[in-house]
């Protein structure tokens, strides 16, 4: 019998995020660990008229991603390779849900990192095509998360506890998890407002001290409709625009890498400087992937305290409340962002403690909340 949580969960990925009509053709990528969720996906894109293809792999055997079987074992023709079925569907399709679903979160550890590098820069090609179209309003996508075992072990919880923290940041263990999405966006475009004929954004505190621009760029008001869960505000800041230093305070974690410690110099906007506790090698080798890797596409400001923990992953780290993160790499068209890159990065500093943020010189957000007009 299913779970009416994830009844719920599907609910809302059908009806808010990707919004299906009659007539979508649907992208399900998913593994088989994630079965209870796609198959009620299915049902419910079919009452709506749309059309579901699931593209359901086993773990670690799916070609759109860094899976350890395929970086193992792809010599470079299969690396350079952009996989067909998905090319497809990003270029043409109306929709695509992925759900993260590994049940092994560890298997590319220890892969080659030039590997990693050259798969990306072959899978940016689909990404770029995901970015672009989401942009114009004709791909209507999302990422999303099915709870695993590995999950759970990451976050140092048991599979129920990490069910359960999963839901509730869903807010599928409510009566109507979508007005719920729908009222989170008041709060958080108060706060864009401010921010919309500001120029010059400054951090201070004991992991960060950096400006950058916003001047001309757009801040997103995030409620679920790309990710689920959600909870932020985000742009991309003027490419060259970022100069100071930062410490991310959780480990920054891509490929299955754990960078831990990640410090960055910036200057005139480029990262000049990089180092880590641990897997410094790791960074210092993506941040070589192209142009537009040592730049930043996206800054934003997490404003879920449901998600009130460390998890390990980023779709729910970025989210922590009173944190900020950005990202290096390639940004989102639709904030006005010009960087491109093949990665695009996420790493996160907290901001509870003693930290500041002033917009154009007037205080905006101190210890991990908004202060403007108080």
């Amino acid at each position: 019998m299913t779970d009416i949580r994830v009844q719920k969960f599907a609910k809302v990925l059908v009806e808010h995020s990707t919004r299906i009509v009659p007539g979508d053709r649907v992208l399900i990528e998913a593994t088989t660990a994630a079965e209870p969720l796609v198959r009620e996906l299915f049902i419910q894109i079919m009452e709506k008229g749309g059309h579901p293809h699931p593209m359901v792999a086993l773990p670690g055997l799916m070609p759109f991603s860094q899976d350890e079987f395929y970086l193992t074992y792809a010599g470079d023709a299969q690396l350079d390779f952009a996989p067909t079925f998905y090319k497809i569907a990003y270029d043409q399709f109306e929709s695509r849900i992925r759900i993260h679903s590994a049940t092994n979160t560890r298997g590319t550890t220890n892969i080659d990192p030039v590997k990693a590098q050259r798969r990306s820069k072959a899978l940016s090609r689909i990404t770029e095509a995901q970015m672009q179209r989401g942009a114009e309003g004709k791909f209507k996508w999302v990422t999303t998360l099915y709870p695993t075992e590995a999950y759970a072990q990451d976050a140092g919880m048991s599979l129920k506890e990490y069910e359960d923290f999963v839901f509730n940041a869903i807010h599928a263990n409510e009566d109507d998890p979508i007005a719920y999405w729908k009222g989170t966006a008041a709060g958080q475009q108060e706060a864009i407002d401010f921010l919309a004929d500001k120029d010059i954004v400054t951090l201070r505190g004991p992991n960060v001290d950096l400006s950058l621009s916003i001047k001309g760029r757009k801040f997103m008001n995030s409620i679920g409709i790309y990710n689920m869960p959600d909870g932020e505000i985000y742009t991309g800041p003027v490419e060259d625009s970022l100069n100071g230093w930062v410490k991310f305070t959780y480990p920054a974690i891509y490929g299955g890498v754990a960078v831990e410690g990640a410090e960055l110099v910036f200057s005139r906007g480029r990262v000049e400087q990089a180092k880590a506790e641990k897997n410094e090698a790791y960074l210092i080798k993506m941040l070589e992937s192209d142009a537009g890797s040592r730049y930043v596409g996206e800054f934003a400001i997490g404003t879920n305290f449901d998600i009130n923990k460390f998890t390990g992953n980023i779709l729910f780290d970025e989210k922590i409340g009173g944190t900020f993160h950005m990202a290096l790499g390639a940004g989102y068209p639709e904030t006005g962002s010009k960087n491109k890159s093949s990665i695009h990065w996420d790493m996160i500093c907290d901001l509870r403690t003693d930290s500041e943020i002033h917009a154009d010189g007037e205080l905006f957000y101190r210890n991990g909340e908004f202060v403007f007009g108080k």
